[in-house]
């Protein structure tokens, strides 16, 4: 795929005006899918992997086989679109949105299209500065997933190329909100900036109300960003492209700057936009594009005749408007009161996209600095090393299984980050990794004292040098112990062995 000719970005900001808007799919972690009583995949208590298992006729389209709506979905919606500052409509239906989905055997998804249950809403988000931005929410509607294709033959596991596809609809009928923006203007530079911090505080959203695991690796939590160009001082909207299925907040930040930069290269050039979707490449940090962009009437939309209109009762509402959590910017200030964090500490945190890893890591019983230490620093490290994202990698369950050997002097940091490659590399539970790799520390003061000796007769000056105040010379002596026991030392320990030694 050859890459677009790009424009500066601060060149193209100049030229140009960009308008954000972002579709965020987000798989709600409901048991059974959205209109049967097939088990979820997406349920983290459903470890389905054999394709075409977790259906029923509903998920194949069967004739005769009647849609019913999951209770537990629509609780689940309701209460995302509370906490998205939306209202919640008394009423609401079910459309049937008609295209071609070789992933849905019926041939058409059932979505909402003009009555959503919930419409109307803002979200503040935080920028890394600090600063707030208010998105403007126009819907969060109700709809099921489709199944997933799997194109054999080619180079790119793409359709073009492919010899054949195979079809599992194993995904079919997960339960979906679709959360879509209104135009955000104003965004200028921090265009991609605004972008990552969106999805991040969706994610953090739906993972606070516990209605899903919001895995964009796994795709519980898709967006499509969309993005349009128009030239400064015209009222007029560009014509946007919609970037599809980007999975990760790293991603849709970069996708949303290129998109910029080769819309602004074409447009100065006097080419025109194509209203269309297009692909983002994580390899190459590029779009490519994709299928004609329909308009909703392409989709020839009709209510969806086997349902019946979701109508919540007040109660309902109340009930669950009193059990919302607390908003994510409340939380994060609470969050670096209860820490003791400097400013500087937490924004590294919120910056890198692990807060929630870090509170759920504390939260297993991680001292604070010690979460925010392994999650920004080694785990981020490996995470870039294999562009992966770090929750991707490693529990924060096992995260705090580890600051907990350390912390009772099973390990060291540096045996530590042995035990972390080894828990990502799937060896196992972090203690496992230790018995299976022999990492525990040796806290035997015999075997101590007996490399100490043995390094002391190699050096016999460094206990004279200590007695005579020298302590630093004790160095030589920890570091070649260290060393000889393959650094499973307590090198804090070692030090107060050999000063012992000199006052013998």
């Amino acid at each position: 795929m050859a890459r677009a000719e790009l424009m500066d970005f601060d060149q193209a900001l100049e030229m140009f005006e960009p308008v954000l808007g972002f579709e965020v799919h987000v798989e709600l972690s409901t048991k059974t899918k959205m209109f049967s009583d097939a088990p979820n995949p997406a349920f983290g208590g459903n470890e389905i992997t054999e394709p075409n298992t977790a259906i029923t006729p509903v998920c194949l389209g069967l004739p005769g086989s009647l849609p019913v709506v999951n209770e537990t979905a629509v609780r689940y919606s309701i209460s995302l679109g509370l906490a998205l500052g939306c209202q919640i409509a008394p009423s609401s239906r079910f459309a049937r949105k008609n295209y071609f989905y070789p992933d849905l055997a019926k041939n058409y998804q059932i979505s909402q299209y003009d009555e959503p249950i919930a419409f109307e809403g803002t979200l503040d988000i935080e920028l890394e500065d600090g600063s707030i931005v208010t998105v403007p929410i126009e819907r969060a509607h109700m709809e099921e997933d489709a199944g997933k294709l799997t194109h054999v033959g080619g180079s790119t596991g793409r359709i073009q190329g492919a010899e054949y596809s195979l079809v599992d609809y194993n995904r079919a009928g997960v339960p979906l909100v679709e959360i879509v923006t209104k135009p955000i203007y104003g965004a200028e530079h921090r265009a991609p900036e605004i972008a990552k911090a969106y999805v991040s505080t969706i994610r953090d959203i739906v993972r606070a109300l516990g209605i899903s695991e919001a895995r964009m690796e796994r795709g519980n939590l898709r967006c499509d960003a969309n993005v349009s160009l128009r030239p400064r001082g015209q009222k007029e909207l560009g014509t946007r492209t919609e970037t599809k299925n980007v999975n990760s907040l790293r991603s849709v930040e970069r996708a949303v700057r290129y998109e910029i930069q080769r819309q602004a290269a074409i447009l100065a050039k006097g080419g025109t936009i194509r209203q269309e979707t297009r692909h983002w490449h994580e390899d190459t940090g590029a779009t490519s594009p994709g299928r004609p962009k329909s308009d909703a009437d392409d989709y020839r939309y009709f209510p969806e005749p086997d349902l019946l209109p979701v109508t919540p009762t007040p109660q309902l509402i109340a009930e669950l408007t009193a059990a919302l959590p607390e908003a994510p910017a409340a939380r994060r200030r609470r969050l670096k009161q209860e820490w003791g964090f400097s400013d500087l500490e937490f924004r590294d945190v919120v910056n890198s996209g692990l807060l929630v890893e870090v509170d759920e890591t504390v939260a297993a019983g991680a001292a604070p600095q010690q979460a925010r230490k392994w999650w920004t620093g080694e785990i981020a490290r490996i995470a870039n090393a294999q562009n992966a994202e770090p929750a991707a990698l490693i529990t924060p369950a096992d995260v705090a299984a580890i600051v907990g050997l350390v912390d009772s002097g099973a390990l060291t940091d540096r045996l530590a980050r042995q035990v972390v490659e080894g828990v990502i590399a799937g060896e196992g539970t972090p203690q496992q990794v230790v018995d299976a790799r022999g990492l525990a520390v040796v806290s035997d003061d015999g075997a101590l004292i007996e490399a100490i000796d043995t390094a002391l007769a190699q050096q016999p000056d460094v206990l004279e040098k200590i007695r005579d105040g020298k302590v630093q010379a004790a160095g030589a002596v920890i570091g070649a112990v260290m060393k000889a026991m393959g650094g499973k030392a307590d090198a804090a320990r070692v030090r107060e062995l050999v000063l012992e030694r000199a006052q013998a």
